[in-house]
């Protein structure tokens, strides 16, 4: 199984992409991960959030291939425990799932068209979070997974 984590625009807090890079370096260990960056989309000053959902989410469907299975990172998703989300690629990996691609949204989460297209949704939890820092914990949270899958001691319970 191949990962693509599918992130709408850039990731330019510098402690981020170090964090991002951080685990990146050491998911890459146990499975192929790629990381993937929409281009930005240029806001103007009387865009609303409407329309740039819109064109984030045109965005977002030129990158989803459809041979892949697309997941969104969404708050109104399905809840999990870290090790219930260790389960959850388990799951994905027996079912011989080749391409998993989990999706980030921009600040103003996805559009109508991306939600219809996209059927399965995981929350990270219930609070929110900028969508840059998002990245840093679902990386960190797919890094744990495979710890645990393989009967690591990064994760403490």
């Amino acid at each position: 199984m191949k990962i693509k984590v599918l992130n709408t625009g850039a990731t330019d807090v510098p402690w981020l992409r170090e964090g991002i890079d951080h685990y990146m370096k050491r998911l890459k260990h146990y499975i192929p991960v790629e990381l993937v960056f929409t281009p930005e989309i240029k806001a103007r000053k009387a865009a609303s959030p409407d329309y740039t959902r819109e064109q984030e989410g045109q965005m977002i469907m030129r990158y989803l291939a459809d041979t892949d299975m697309a997941v969104l990172l969404d708050e109104r998703g399905k809840k999990m425990t870290s090790a219930g989300f260790s389960e959850y690629l388990q799951r994905c990996m027996n079912r011989g799932v080749r391409n998993l691609t989990f999706v980030t949204g921009g600040a103003y989460g996805f559009s109508k068209q991306v939600f219809d297209h996209v059927g399965e949704r995981i929350s990270l939890s219930a609070m929110t979070f900028p969508h840059q820092l998002v990245r840093l914990i679902f990386i960190e949270q797919l890094y744990r997974a495979f710890t645990i899958l393989k009967g690591e001691s990064y994760h403490h319970i």
